[in-house]
């Protein structure tokens, strides 16, 4: 994929059909699909700002994979030092040779930009500003300097993408204007509920359509309390409808089969019992409770448990 080398029309025609392409991995997500792609195939570097669990890597995957180059991930945090983005040489063969271009080990940046791959930078403005510095130098220039190696010049195909969490500021760093300047923003959020049936049936391949309700409709409850900094991503439903299945498997109970998603109405103890076991199981790690919150997360989860499958049917019986 060469955009930069191709004509307007067909440019415009193989992101259309990528497009198309990528729309089969996902659920959803249609509009930042569009939006990303755009981005990307006009030369752009993007960062997406969104909670884990968005669909964020997923939609890099699709489209790198569509478009056939390689994506290479790294963990922004403390340690990713701009050594370990850019390379090293290797030590032992420095003692033997000195420092020659034979012996350099490139990092991430320089695989990227030679290979015209994309650069998929996690958790962004938890990287040291140093590291940012040289990421600055990458995408203004397109081209980086390193001793004894010489210039790295990046593939037309070459893009810095970056994500962060908004809603975590522990241990963050702001975001250089000069950074944030050089690249695209792409906002991201939790889907509706029915897109997030729609993926927990597609990546559990349980065939309870009640299971997979209640999983997604416990999941993001855990989104919606006052005392809860942050709840859990549909990651957490599939968790739940995957260990419920094997609990009730296990346990010689049944698997409700009825395909609405209204409030659930007189099912039995032993399942919504699987559910809760499950549900302790998969979002017990996965709900951050607020800083003043006097309930602990399996308390929560239980009070969450208990609207759904007690209250909630019970408000809406007729009459």
């Amino acid at each position: 994929m060469d955009l930069d080398h191709r004509t307007t029309t067909s440019a415009t025609a193989d992101v259309r059909a990528v497009r198309d392409r990528v729309a089969a991995h996902l659920v959803g997500r249609e509009r930042e699909t569009d939006l990303l792609l755009a981005a990307v195939a006009a030369g752009r570097d993007v960062l997406i700002e969104g909670p884990p669990g968005t669909s964020k890597s997923t939609l890099l995957r699709a489209i790198t994979g569509e478009w056939g180059i390689p994506l290479l991930l790294v963990e922004g945090n403390a340690d990713l030092t701009p050594t370990r983005l850019v390379g090293h040489h290797n030590p032992a063969r420095v003692l033997r040779e000195d420092y020659t271009a034979d012996n350099f080990v490139p990092g991430p940046l320089v695989e990227a930009m030679r290979q015209g791959g994309f650069l998929y930078v996690e958790e962004f403005n938890r990287a040291p500003e140093d590291t940012l510095n040289t990421l600055l130098t990458a995408m203004a220039e397109r081209t980086i300097t390193v001793p004894t190696v010489g210039t790295v010049q990046a593939l037309p195909t070459f893009r810095v993408v970056a994500s962060m969490n908004p809603y975590d500021a522990v241990g963050t760093t702001r975001m250089p204007t000069s950074v944030s300047d050089r690249m695209c923003r792409l906002a991201v959020d939790y889907q509706d509920a029915d897109a997030e049936r729609g993926i927990v049936a597609r990546r559990t391949g349980v065939g309870s359509a009640r299971l997979v309700a209640d999983a997604v409709a416990l999941t993001r409850a855990t989104r919606e309390r006052d005392d809860v900094r942050q709840g859990s991503s549909v990651r957490g439903a599939i968790d739940v409808a995957l260990v419920a299945a094997q609990l009730a498997a296990m346990r010689g109970v049944a698997l409700p089969p009825a395909p609405d998603v209204a409030p659930p109405r007189d099912l039995p103890a032993d399942y919504t019992g699987v559910v809760w076991d499950a549900v302790l199981v998969a979002l017990s790690g996965r709900v951050h409770l607020d800083e003043i919150a006097e309930q602990t997360p399996e308390g929560v989860l239980r009070e969450i448990w208990e609207d759904h499958f007690l209250l909630q049917p019970a408000t809406a019986e007729p009459g």
